[in-house]
C-alpha cells in the first residue's frame, strides 16, 4: 500500500470502471452502471492533494484503491463535487471514507479491509472520533462487517431520469 499520485489517475480510473462493472452486477441496472461511471464515480484529486488516498499494488497493477477525508464531500469523483470542499471540524464532524474499489480479480481478498484500518487509523490520529461513508449497494456488507451502521438511503439523481441508490453509513472509532 502507497499513497496515490496523480500519475496513478489512470490506472485508477481503469480500476473504478472494472469494479463498478464487475462488483455491481444484479445490484444496479446497467444503465445505472454507465451512467454513474459518467456522473457520479472517479478519482477526487482532491484526496490525492490531501495524501489521504491510498492504492494496492498486486503484480505491478492497481488491485484496490480508497482512503479519508477530512473534507465535506461524502462522495463522488471529480465531475461530481462542487468546487468548495471545506474542512471538517473533528470535534463535532465525522471523517469521510472515500472512494473504495476493489478490482474484480482481487476481491474478497481483504484489501478493502486493509484500506479501511489505514484510513481509520489515519482519521483517528487527527482527531476524528466518527467515520461517514455512503456505501453502494454491494459495499454494504462490508462495511456492516466494519462496524458501520447504516443510518438511511442516499438517491443520487443522475441524468436520463436514473438514481443510483446509494447508503449513508457511519461508526465510531
Amino acid at each position: 500500500m502507497r499513497a496515490a499520485t496523480y500519475g496513478d489517475v489512470g490506472a485508477v480510473r481503469a480500476l473504478i470502471d472494472a469494479s463498478v462493472r464487475g462488483l455491481n452486477e444484479g445490484r444496479y441496472s446497467p444503465a445505472e452502471v454507465d451512467a454513474s461511471l459518467v456522473h457520479v464515480f472517479g478519482v477526487d484529486t482532491r484526496l490525492i492533494d490531501d495524501g489521504t488516498y491510498f492504492v494496492i499494488e498486486r503484480a505491478g497493477e492497481i488491485a484496490a484503491a480508497g482512503g479519508w477525508s477530512k473534507r465535506k464531500t461524502l462522495f463522488g469523483g471529480d465531475q461530481f463535487k462542487e468546487q468548495a470542499d471545506p474542512l471538517l471540524d473533528p470535534a463535532t464532524d465525522a471523517a469521510r471514507i472515500r472512494a473504495f474499489f476493489v478490482h474484480p480479480a482481487h476481491a474478497r481478498r481483504g484489501l478493502a479491509r486493509w484500506l479501511f484500518e489505514r484510513c481509520s487509523a489515519d482519521a483517528r490520529g487527527h482527531g476524528f472520533h466518527r467515520l461517514a461513508l455512503a456505501a453502494t449497494l454491494p459495499g454494504v456488507p462490508l462495511y456492516e462487517a466494519l462496524g458501520f451502521v447504516a443510518h438511511h438511503e442516499i438517491p443520487v439523481p443522475m441524468p436520463g431520469g436514473l438514481t443510483l441508490t446509494c447508503i449513508h453509513m457511519e461508526r465510531a472509532i
